[in-house]
């Protein structure tokens, strides 16, 4: 009889994951890609509705992932050291629930089999953002809100 093998994310530390387990993590949520600004004196973030414009909200996804930090420079590719330090991943973020210890949460992907419900839960940015395309750049700081909230459910 086949034992049953634990899926990679429960095995697995951020540091030791495939190429490919890294990127299957992603749950499609977009809030990385959401616009924020910081205070340069108090260190604190502020979320935008306003996001990069490769992003396309249908999917959840870039729209051209292969290429985009060469077309957006200040594109950040995630890497397990960016995880532990980036302040404004918020709590629902796969890489950061990972290495919290924290598990993922019943809505992502891998864990319900379904891409919908990142964005039937409320954790993604589908509907909810703008792209920088039809924003002044002068504008964005107008455009602050309170979210990506701590509101999603486990």
């Amino acid at each position: 009889m086949k034992k049953h093998q634990p899926p990679f994310w429960e095995t697995k530390t951020l540091d030791e994951m495939t190429h490919a387990e890294w990127e299957a993590l992603c749950d499609g949520c977009g809030r990385c890609c959401v616009h924020k600004l910081e205070d340069v004196d108090s260190g604190e973030i502020a979320y935008t509705d306003v996001i990069c414009f490769l992003f396309d909200s249908d999917s959840g996804r870039c729209g051209d992932y292969a290429n985009r930090s060469r077309r957006v420079p200040d594109c950040l590719r995630l890497t397990p050291q960016l995880v532990r330090s980036l302040p404004w991943l918020p709590r629902s973020c796969a890489y950061r629930r990972i290495e919290e210890g924290r598990g993922l949460a019943w809505w992502h992907p891998l864990v319900s089999g379904n891409p919908e419900t990142v964005h039937q839960a409320g954790a993604s940015v589908q509907g909810r953002v703008v792209s920088e395309q039809h924003v002044h750049p002068d504008l964005i700081e107008e455009r602050i809100l309170p979210w990506p909230g701590e509101d999603v459910p486990e």
